[in-house]
């Protein structure tokens, strides 16, 4: 059984990517889409280090080598954490939350509502012939459809009451905006006598206000206690309602609001 949790991202995410382009210090990105997600290994180390019980650590996530002889196989397994909704500036609404069929289909092959996928440039707040600008994007009202529909596509619970204005884009459009969207820092060294020490460094980095949701089940290991595993796992996540993922966390980086997502379709 495949089972989902939701991640709202409360500030700045960064994963580190495998490449560094020039002075940018790239995010881990999906290889076949090249949209930003969580490696599920930064998921699962951190709830692993949340679990103070030694026994129970082991039970769930495994042995390590520096505790055992041999390594062995946990009872639970996570899926990496993948894009939902992802704001972006607008110069015509303020904020505007995208996402684009693909990532739709995706989530929906859990969520039982692949037969519900919204069309390209689907909207839940036309506005006469106002049209959206969207960073460098313009996009007029004529191109927009009414979405009476879009709540089927967001976690109806508090935590994502505040995505209000939602657009579902063409998959390579959303591609294009993504890049455009995401947050970047300027970092700079200085040394003894406050001068910059060497050339700017960008960092790139998720940001906040970003629906994500990462999926988990158990593992053959199980061996029979499947229910009693998925029962512990259940009441560790819900005591974890706020995560750091990633890097900086003494910057206030890579905090996350978690919940389960709800059993009902």
């Amino acid at each position: 059984m495949i089972n989902y949790a939701y991640l709202y991202l409360l500030s700045p995410l960064h994963t580190g990517g495998t490449t560094q382009e020039g002075n940018l210090l790239g995010i881990a990105r999906e290889s076949h889409t090249n949209f930003p997600y969580i490696p599920s290994s930064s998921i699962r180390g951190r709830l692993r280090a949340s679990v103070k019980d030694k026994d129970q650590k082991f039970k769930l996530f495994g042995t390590d080598l520096e505790n055992a002889s041999q390594l062995e196989q946990g009872t639970i397994w996570i899926g990496d954490a993948s894009l939902l909704w992802l704001p972006v500036p607008s110069l015509s609404h303020g904020v505007v939350w995208v996402s684009c069929p693909m990532l739709l289909k995706r989530w929906a092959r859990f969520t039982g509502k692949l037969d519900r996928i919204p069309v390209e440039y689907s909207c839940n707040f036309l506005n006469g012939n106002s049209a959206v600008y969207l960073k460098d994007a313009i996009l007029k009202a004529e191109e927009l459809k009414q979405w009476q529909k879009w709540q089927d596509f967001l976690p109806q619970t508090p935590q994502a009451n505040t995505i209000e204005r939602a657009i579902v884009l063409p998959d390579k459009h959303y591609a294009t905006l993504i890049q455009m969207s995401l947050w970047r820092q300027v970092k700079i060294k200085l040394d003894e006598n406050k001068t910059v020490d060497g050339g700017f460094r960008y960092e790139e980095a998720i940001p906040p206000d970003t629906l994500m949701y990462f999926t988990w089940g158990t593992t053959s290991a199980a061996n029979g206690t499947a229910s009693q595993i998925h029962q512990e796992f259940t009441q560790l996540l819900a005591k974890q309602e706020i995560l750091q993922i990633g890097g900086q966390e003494s910057l206030g980086r890579g905090f996350v609001q978690q919940w389960l997502a709800s059993a009902s379709k």
